[in-house]
Formats: C-alpha cells, sequence, structure tokens
C-alpha cells in the first residue's frame, strides 16, 4: 500500500511579502485524490517529531535558539523566511513525516512526504527555505535504531545538498550523492561523497544519461539498505531558479529511473519532494504528482 505523509501544516501560510509556492502542499493531494492515483486512505498525518530525535542530527544550541525563536537576523535571513513558531512546528511535522515514510518504505518497498526534502540544513544552522533537515533525520534515526546499516541519499534537486552533505561527512555510513545545476545555489559547495555539478541548460538527454550510468554504479558501490530521494522539480526549464532545460517528460523519467532501480533491487526507498519553482503552479503540480503517479505504477 501506498503511504503518503501529509499535514495541513505543510502549507504554512507566509506574511506578506515573502511569497513562495506553499499552495503546492495543499493542491497536490487534492490532484492525487480527484485523478484517482491515491485515496484517503494514503495518507497519513504525522506528528510534530519529538526532541530527542531531532538533537541526534542537529545540534543543542541551534536547537534550543530555534525553538525559542532566537535566531540572530542573520541566521533568519539565512533562512529565507520569517521566524516563527509555527515555521519551526512545521519543521517538525515534516521531518517525522520523512521519518515515517523510511519506515512504511521498509514495509511496503516505497513511501513519499508531500514536503521535505529540506538538504539546505545544516547541523548547526538552516538556511535556503530550510529549518531542519528532515532527510538527515530520518537516516540517522534508521542508523541509530539498528534498522539499517548502509544508507544512500540520492538528491536530484537542482541545487546542491550542502547541508545533508556537511551533517555525513564524517559519517561512512551514510552515503550522499547529489546532482545539481553547477552554477546555482548554493555559491559555496559542499563536499557529497559524490558530487555531479551540471551545466546550465543541461536537457534530458545528458541528464538522463548521466543518471542511468551513475545510479547502478552507486548501488553496487554503497549496497545500500534504504535510499533517500530527494525529487525536486527545480530542474524544469519552466523553473524560475533552476537553469537546467528539462521537460516534464524528462522530469517524469529521471524518477522512473530511481524508483524502477530500487523496485528491482528490493532497496526501500523514501521520497521527499523537494523545491520547484515554475511560474505556473500547475506545471509544479504536474511534476510533483508524477512521482506518486510512478511510484503506485512500479510498486503497487
Amino acid at each position: 500500500m501506498l503511504k503518503i505523509a501529509y499535514s495541513t501544516i505543510y502549507k504554512y501560510e507566509l506574511p506578506e511579502g515573502h511569497r513562495f509556492p506553499m499552495i503546492k502542499y495543499e493542491l497536490l493531494p487534492e490532484q492525487l485524490l480527484y485523478e484517482g492515483t491515491v485515496r484517503e486512505s494514503n495518507f497519513f498525518h504525522p506528528a510534530p517529531l519529538d526532541e530527542s530525535t531531532i538533537l541526534w542530527t542537529h545540534d543543542v544550541a541551534y536547537w534550543e535558539k530555534l525553538k525559542a525563536l532566537q535566531l540572530s537576523r542573520k541566521e533568519i535571513r539565512a533562512i529565507g523566511f520569517p521566524l516563527s513558531e509555527t515555521l519551526v512546528r512545521r519543521g517538525m511535522h515534516i521531518a517525522n513525516g520523512t521519518v515515517q515514510c523510511a519506515l512504511y518504505a521498509m514495509q511496503y518497498g516505497v513511501a513519499l512526504n508531500v514536503a521535505g526534502g529540506t538538504h539546505h540544513s545544516f547541523t548547526d544552522h538552516g538556511e535556503g527555505f530550510c529549518v531542519l533537515n528532515d532527510i538527515a533525520i530520518a537516516a540517522n534515526y534508521l542508523l541509530k535504531q539498528g534498522l539499517a546499516k548502509k544508507i544512500l541519499v540520492v538528491d536530484l534537486d537542482v541545487h546542491q545538498g550542502n547541508g545533508t552533505a556537511q551533517i555525513f561527512q564524517n559519517n561512512n555510513n551514510v552515503f550522499t550523492f547529489s546532482m545539481h545545476g553547477a552554477k546555482n545555489y548554493p555559491v559555496r559547495k559542499e563536499k557529497s561523497d559524490l558530487d555531479i555539478g551540471l551545466p546550465d541548460k543541461t536537457g534530458d538527454d545528458i541528464y538522463l544519461k548521466t543518471l542511468r550510468e551513475t545510479l547502478p554504479t552507486l548501488l553496487d558501490l554503497v549496497e545500500p539498505d534504504v535510499i533517500f530521494y530527494l525529487s525536486g522539480v527545480d530542474v524544469l526549464a519552466t523553473d524560475k531558479l533552476g537553469r537546467l532545460s528539462m521537460s516534464l517528460a524528462g522530469c517524469k523519467e529521471r524518477d522512473r529511473i530511481v524508483l524502477q532501480i530500487c523496485k528491482d533491487n528490493g532497496i526501500p526507498l523514501a521520497v521527499s519532494m523537494g523545491g520547484g519553482y515554475s511560474e505556473r503552479i500547475a506545471t509544479i503540480v504536474e511534476a510533483h504528482a508524477n512521482t506518486f503517479r510512478l511510484a503506485q505504477a512500479v510498486f503497487f
């Protein structure tokens, strides 16, 4: 059964002057239900994550300042959102959604979080719209609980997963792979276990060829017990922040490659949505919906 993490807090309303396509978190579940891809029973609603699990990944000092809403102006500016109790709680719900998706993936093969992919959050600070690093938290949860020994992070958001790379830079149990726009944010890249920086305007052919050549090799090298997949749709040519040139069909094929290789190799797959900033919200929702449609088709 396809399990999907969703909470109404995902669609957090930002104050005037801080526009961001948060509405996709509301429209995506509605679209999937409307078209019959999923039913209400496919959704689960994660509670906020407990503090002890957060502290397996994030520094105590950062967490204490964050929950007390005492970050400096510079730290808040780096995150890009106004700091509020709701924003922090939203991050806690999202992180637990990815933890629970990992557990459901071990049961059903795959599970998806309607939000997540907060890969710009470091151990000691947030940036790039990311407060808590949901994939890193979930990976550490599995390791701490003895549920996995080797984890592969496949980050295909257009922006490098700099926070995830930093968090696991000295952890041999987690292999971080990021394929992203070489000249895109962040300007200062961290060092993942494998980084593939793509030039501006990279289209479907080169992107998909690179992924097809890389992913099977990584499975042989890492032999992961679980894979976390960040499926950002900011790789689209229509994306305002992306700088790559992929089509909707190419983005869908990218997802199919990842989903199919996990299915064929019996590797549990937990998916977080990541970014998407196309001008038309319908384009963003359609691209994200393809990930869910494929998960249903490939695994069930």
